[in-house]
């Protein structure tokens, strides 16, 4: 699906995409691309859905320090590949 901002750079997503995902989205911006993650509107029940009880009795703070730290290292990890990649 190709879409393109309009003059205030909005993006509008089609009925059936926003009914399957919901109306609210996280953008995350990648060396490479921009990405949309949609937001449950309880974002920790929604995680408990997706996974069950394998996060049962981590805290909420600690779980978003992981995260944080995981998504620190992928990006990293693309950008020293993309560096080595112009070099050679």
């Amino acid at each position: 699906m190709s879409k393109s901002a309009d003059d205030r750079g909005r993006i509008y997503l089609p009925k059936d995409v926003r009914e399957r995902f919901g109306e609210r989205y996280r953008i995350v911006e990648l060396p490479s691309h921009v990405a949309l993650f949609p937001v449950d509107d309880d974002p920790l029940e929604g995680l408990r859905a997706a996974v069950g009880d394998a996060f049962g009795g981590t805290d909420a703070d600690d779980l978003k320090t992981d995260a944080r730290e995981a998504i620190s290292r992928e990006v990293r990890a693309e950008a020293d590949a993309r560096s080595q990649d112009d070099e050679e």
